[in-house]
């Protein structure tokens, strides 16, 4: 038998055992066998046992060996699993990592969060959001509706994606990356440009970068989307680093002088130390909340 008829076969073997499996209870008609199977190989894998090979899943998890490879092999592609070692044993890949710390992060940030841009919302009237960045996008996790008529033609709700090249938030959250950092998350020359006031390469964003840092908040008008302006300011954790953004979304070209005589930029600030002391941020040595970041940069 040659090595295509016998991958043939057994992938007929294996759609048998997966019909197989969902006919053997009306009750679980609507399960997927082959998703079961993945997601009882993650489970698996604990600290007493980090690192597993395919012949000792399918003995445990009573799977054909054919089967097990085939899974293991989908899990590496999409990152929740990686070799181990030059033979066939992996271990959990980052995505699961990813896939438990972000959510539980963006939970914590949520529930501590809210009642903060909440009261942000009724002390400015403006919409307000917390955001945080995933990869090259920023994801707003929690929203203060303003009341106010005009706020219904901006759609923005939780779950929404932007590029974080292209938008203050993303600017503000990457506050803590060095140029370094910088080039192996956009390794392309050019970056994407969606406005004129978009950076249009690495060195562009890092400058930018590098203000917003340094003023410890930034303000846009304009420059993702046209008629739509943005008061933002990091948000630190325990750590020091910068995990969120809470921004406060005016619906205009431009921020009204009697907007920021107000004081909105200081009301913001207030917002995010406010929900970093809530994620055990302090402060040591400068009120300047970036100063280790810049030390470390031989900056100023």
């Amino acid at each position: 038998m040659t090595s295509d008829t016998h991958d043939m076969v057994s992938a007929e073997r294996d759609a048998d055992d997966d019909r197989n499996d969902a006919d053997t209870s009306s009750d679980i008609s609507y399960r997927v066998p082959g998703l079961e199977r993945g997601l009882k190989i993650l489970t698996e894998f604990s600290p007493r046992e980090p690192v597993l090979g395919a012949p000792e899943l399918s003995k445990r998890l009573k799977i054909p060996r054919t089967t097990v490879f085939r899974l293991l092999q989908t899990l590496e592609s999409l990152g929740f699993l990686e070799r181990a070692d030059k033979d066939r044993n992996y271990r959990l890949g980052v995505a699961v990592l990813r896939l438990g710390f972000e959510y539980l992060s963006s939970l914590e940030l949520t529930d501590l969060g809210l009642p903060i841009i909440e009261a942000l919302r009724d002390d400015t009237g403006l919409t307000s959001h917390i955001v945080i960045r995933d990869g090259r996008d920023v994801v707003f996790v929690a929203k203060a509706q303003s009341h106010a008529p005009i706020f219904s033609s901006v759609k923005v709700n939780v779950g929404t994606r932007l590029p974080a090249h292209a938008t203050t938030h993303g600017q503000v959250l990457m506050g803590d990356m060095t140029l370094d950092d910088l080039k192996k998350l956009y390794p392309e020359p050019e970056l994407e440009r969606f406005t004129k006031q978009t950076p249009a390469t690495i060195d562009d964003l890092y400058e930018r970068i590098l203000d917003d840092a340094r003023r410890g908040y930034a303000i846009s008008e304009s420059s993702f989307e046209r008629g739509i302006s943005v008061v933002s300011a990091p948000v630190r954790n325990d750590t020091g680093r910068i995990v969120a953004v809470i921004t406060t979304t005016i619906p205009r070209h431009e921020i009204d002088a009697s907007l920021l005589d107000s004081g909105l930029i200081d009301k913001v600030r207030r917002a995010a130390d406010e929900l970093s002391q809530r994620l055990n941020y302090r402060p040591t040595g400068s009120s300047n909340s970036g100063a280790k970041y810049f030390k470390a940069l031989g900056l100023k």
